[in-house]
């Protein structure tokens, strides 16, 4: 069974039972925890929730627009059918506008037009984030090669949140650091998240990972290993409490389905040959069953 729909379900019974409600940048309130962690074995399971549809392309492909596209450009997921950036993109002119709670002089949170100025330049991106940041300092080539030619090193970090580059960027990093380690021919991470949102965020956030790690391992000749994550901030927005009593129902009263299982081209093992077009060609899940979608708002 899917142990992951378990440690999800944990998490989004923890918020409702002991979370607290506050304000936020976005106008629409939380109801928060400040911290919390788990442990998924990778050997043993590809985490993928069944109690509710999670969309696997659309989760592979942003993954693979950050950390081997290495691009910023929401154009690039647009072609492959991913619109989760949307929001972000800053338009031709280079201007990105919103409707956000800022605070007043007196450290209220008032509701306020928001528009910034980034520059023709950066149109349809979304500024100094994310795969901007994998790209300027190559990350991933510089794990992939550490792995390869010194595996037993502790200093394996990639680190999505540079001072820098937050002013520039339109959405600073959520899920901001990695750690990597080999061990007894095993990759595994320790994955750090600023800020998650539980509904929308996470089960996307963790396939990703997951994923990422996989194609590593398949690509530097290891075994998947250990996925710990950390957050800091988990949240549900008030306004998705009931698509998520919905999903515990589901769990409480039907239990989890069984996991499915992750297909990687053997035939392929440069993690920068991967196919990452619409179809996917070099990577699929097969026997994913789940309870059907449920819609959750999105929080800008």
């Amino acid at each position: 069974m899917s142990n992951w729909d378990k440690e999800y379900i944990s998490l989004c019974k923890k918020i409702l039972n002991t979370g607290v409600e506050v304000e936020n940048r976005t106008g629409t309130n939380t109801i928060k925890v400040p911290s919390h962690h788990f442990h998924l074995d990778l050997g043993e399971e590809f985490p993928v929730l069944t109690t509710k549809q999670l969309f696997f392309k659309a989760a592979t492909i942003e993954m693979l627009w950050i950390y081997q596209a290495q691009s910023n450009d929401v154009r690039w997921l647009q072609e492959r059918g991913v619109k989760i950036w949307d929001e972000w993109e800053i338009d031709e002119d280079g201007f990105w506008h919103a409707s956000q709670m800022v605070p007043d002089g007196n450290g209220n949170l008032v509701k306020t037009d928001v528009t910034k100025e980034f520059g023709k330049e950066w149109a349809h991106t979304i500024g100094t984030a994310y795969g901007y940041i994998v790209n300027k300092f190559q990350m991933t080539q510089k794990l992939i090669n550490t792995i390869k030619t010194n595996p037993n090193d502790r200093r394996m970090v990639m680190t999505l949140w540079q001072d820098d580059y937050v002013p520039t960027a339109v959405l600073p990093s959520c899920v901001w650091s990695s750690e990597w380690d080999v061990t007894d021919g095993k990759l595994n991470a320790w994955v750090h998240q600023r800020s998650c949102d539980v509904p929308l965020g996470l089960p996307f956030n963790v396939t990703q990972y997951a994923m990422l790690l996989n194609l590593i391992a398949h690509c530097t000749g290891l075994k998947p290993g250990t996925l710990d994550w950390s957050i800091k901030d988990a949240h549900i927005y008030v306004n998705q409490v009931e698509g998520i009593k919905e999903q515990i129902k589901r769990f409480d009263e039907q239990g989890d389905l069984p996991a499915p299982k992750l297909w990687i081209n053997p035939e392929v093992r440069d993690f920068f040959q991967i196919d990452n077009s619409r179809e996917l060609k070099d990577i699929r899940i097969e026997g994913y069953e789940h309870m059907g979608k449920i819609s959750f708002p999105i929080a800008q």
